[in-house]
């Protein structure tokens, strides 16, 4: 079950994010077929030479060369940017989407991706996108039309040449292809093998502390040592394939450009007077085809050297996709920007919110066991309820399905006179605050893991401080950052910013707690118990899963849940009873 979970949602974007626009593309391509212009003014200088023009005319030549080139570069600056500016304006959207559909995803939700997993797409693999959209859709519509466009400039003076490179560039993109097919299977390999290193490396650091106690770390050592050669192996796959297509383009467009070359040099000897139209080519004229040959196959050579990119791109597009596949779903995750309630509106009722559940049950799978079957229960305003059962009798889930972390697959609840529904939940969960026994802290400040990003007044955070008894604590260190998952502070520490999380929850009318004091010495109990009592001070509905029967013995009653619905069990000693009511 999910630990602190903030109090304000932001549902999840509707509908499929559009892919960029092409606008930067074809800017690319009108900047590649200003090289036409700029060939012509080099083939007309060197025919003036060759003709004894005036020296006066060639540097108006040069002047007008240089200019085209200035746009030229412009332009494709231009386009440059705009291509990478919608890439990554996408890329950016897609993550938003996968991260906000893991946000909403149940935490009861048994396939949900690991964070390893995820943290490995959302952060490595989504860099693949921006490149696919920036270069290769560019180089992709280079080729659909500055070949054609070259092939008719050169088709207008010499028909053999243009007939020698169109009889060599289908042959690049039929290699390609073959070569690209296996290249997408390997990159899907490749940045699989990524994700399982990294949910390898979180699994074993979050757990090193018993690696090292159990003396595992060998072993450990020699499964990371299998897996970082795996994925060695895999990119080395990668990189051979990446150079293979590059081979491939590089033989063809050679062999064409040398063939032209050959034909328009006997072409001028005499050797070969047919392939043009109308008698023999001028010098001019055989410098312009000259020219062009290589630019014709610049843009397959540049789809080449991007070509990895698509099979990347398309790898981590399915990756992302992968996590936002269908699946259980926090009450509420369809709705967004939700009113909050009107609830127990009369003042003369307590400032806590009622709860009725109503034969409510909950599976985890499709089709498996009920772990809570047929559960009812009513707790009033301002009520101090326990749940109190044995492990795996499903308190948790219980205290998961009030909090609308998860939905009941039959019966209903109520909060607040509201039924817990898509309609209510997001602004009914904004009215409660959470107690978990094992809080997820994160690497920022002290009072940054109190506010939990909300604007919060100076005045309550305080307060939330001292009710938790952390005035010490932020004396001595400050507001200093604390490490990932709490590093720098206690167990007891822990808890008791936990409890400054719920006390700064503003407008707070339901207190939930799951096993709050488990594990804790007799001193941290105590001041947890103290702590949950004083947030449910102010009339503050307040639930607690829990097997501490001083913690039960505070409360006003006790709710029993059993796996074998309908028995009940022993609330607690009287002597439990008595100690618990000194806390």
């Amino acid at each position: 079950m999910a630990s602190d979970p903030p109090t304000s949602f932001t549902a999840p974007a509707t509908g499929a994010v559009q892919r960029p626009s092409r606008g930067g593309a074809w800017l690319q391509v009108v900047a590649a077929l200003l090289w036409l212009p700029q060939a012509a003014v080099i083939a007309w200088s060197i025919g003036a030479l060759q003709q004894g023009s005036a020296w006066n005319e060639v540097w108006k030549a040069m002047a007008c060369f240089l200019a085209i080139g200035l746009v030229r570069a412009l332009v494709d600056a231009a386009g440059l940017r705009l291509a990478f500016t919608a890439a990554r304006r996408y890329t950016q959207q897609l993550r938003q989407q996968a991260l906000q559909t893991l946000a909403w995803r149940a935490p009861t939700d048994s396939q949900r991706p690991s964070p390893g997993l995820a943290a490995s797409v959302l952060n490595e693999q989504a860099d693949q996108i921006t490149p696919y959209f920036a270069r290769y859709t560019t180089a992709r519509s280079k080729v659909v039309v500055v070949p054609l466009v070259i092939l008719a400039c050169v088709a207008w003076f010499s028909w053999v040449s243009a007939l020698v490179l169109l009889v060599a560039a289908p042959l690049i993109p039929i290699f390609m292809a073959l070569v690209g097919w296996r290249a997408e299977a390997a990159s899907q390999k490749h940045l699989q093998e990524m994700g399982n290193l990294n949910q390898f490396l979180l699994d074993r650091l979050q757990g090193l502390a018993s690696i090292r106690g159990l003396g595992a770390v060998p072993s450990v050592a020699s499964q990371l040592a299998a897996t970082a050669e795996r994925l060695r192996s895999n990119t080395m796959a990668v990189l051979k394939i990446a150079f293979l297509s590059s081979a491939v383009l590089e033989l063809f467009s050679a062999l064409g450009v040398a063939l032209v070359a050959v034909y328009v040099g006997f072409h001028l000897l005499g050797q070969l007077p047919f392939g043009s139209w109308g008698g023999q080519l001028s010098l001019a004229q055989a410098m312009f085809v000259l020219l062009l040959a290589p630019a014709f196959f610049e843009p397959l050579r540049e789809l080449s050297a991007v070509w990895h990119d698509k099979a990347a791109g398309l790898a981590a597009e399915q990756a992302l996709q992968a996590l936002q596949e269908p699946g259980p779903r926090l009450v509420g995750a369809s709705h967004h920007d939700a009113a909050a309630p009107e609830v127990d509106s009369n003042p003369n009722t307590p400032h806590g919110l009622h709860i009725a559940l109503h034969g409510v049950g909950f599976c985890y799978t499709e089709g498996g066991a009920q772990v809570v079957n047929g559960f009812n229960a009513d707790i009033q305003p301002g009520e101090k309820v326990a749940l109190w059962g044995e492990s795996g009798s499903g308190k948790s889930t219980v205290m998961a399905l009030i909090a609308g972390l998860a939905e009941p697959s039959q019966g209903c609840i109520h909060i607040g006179g509201l039924p817990l529904d898509s309609a209510n939940a997001a602004a009914l969960r904004s009215r409660m605050a959470w107690v978990a026994q094992k809080p997820h802290l994160f690497a920022t400040s002290l009072l940054g893991n109190i506010s939990l990003g909300r604007n919060l007044d100076d005045t309550l955070l305080r307060q939330a401080v001292h009710s938790a008894a952390l005035g010490d604590v932020l004396a001595q260190r400050g507001n200093a950052i604390i490490g990932d998952g709490g590093l720098g502070l206690s167990g007891g520490e822990a808890l008791r910013l936990t409890l400054a999380r719920a006390a700064a929850n503003p407008g707070c009318q339901l207190v939930l707690a799951d096993e709050p004091t488990a594990h804790l010495d007799a001193e941290t109990a105590q001041f947890v118990r103290q702590g949950l009592l004083q947030l449910a001070a102010g009339g503050a509905t307040l639930v607690v899963a829990t097997h501490d029967p001083l913690l039960a013995a505070c409360m006003d009653r006790v709710l029993p849940i059993q796996k074998d619905s309908g028995s009940t069990l022993p609330f607690c000693d009287d002597e439990k009873r008595k100690e618990g009511a000194t806390v």
